[in-house]
């Protein structure tokens, strides 16, 4: 069946950084389009970077010059890299294909304080 489990996130102080993995099994990845969401207490998850197949990139515009989002095909997995943190981008981090209807991992949470 198709799994994504992400891996990655933890506490990290504001202008520090992290990077997100989601490794996906079940499905072919290399033709699938990959995303990272977030939800944040209290608010909708909202699309943070998506990557094609073909390595096409679209970024929210309040990561846009700090987030990278990247794909290693023969790994299957995609990545989020995440640079100059903020308090406001703490949230829950989920990875999610477009293969079928669409499936989602688990989420792994970031937290940005000091």
């Amino acid at each position: 069946q198709v799994q994504l489990v992400e891996s990655g996130g933890g506490l990290v102080q504001p202008g520090g950084s992290l990077r997100l993995s989601c490794a996906g099994s079940g499905f072919i990845f290399r033709y699938s389009t990959m995303g990272w969401y977030r939800q944040a207490p209290g608010k909708q998850r909202e699309l943070v970077a998506r990557i094609t197949s073909g390595g096409i990139t679209n970024y929210v515009d309040s990561v846009k010059g700090r987030f990278t989002i990247s794909r290693d095909n023969a790994k299957n997995t995609v990545y989020l890299q995440m640079n100059s943190l903020k308090p406001e981008d703490t949230a829950v981090y989920y990875c999610k294909s477009d293969y079928r209807s669409g499936y989602w991992g688990q989420g792994t949470q970031v937290t940005v304080s000091s």
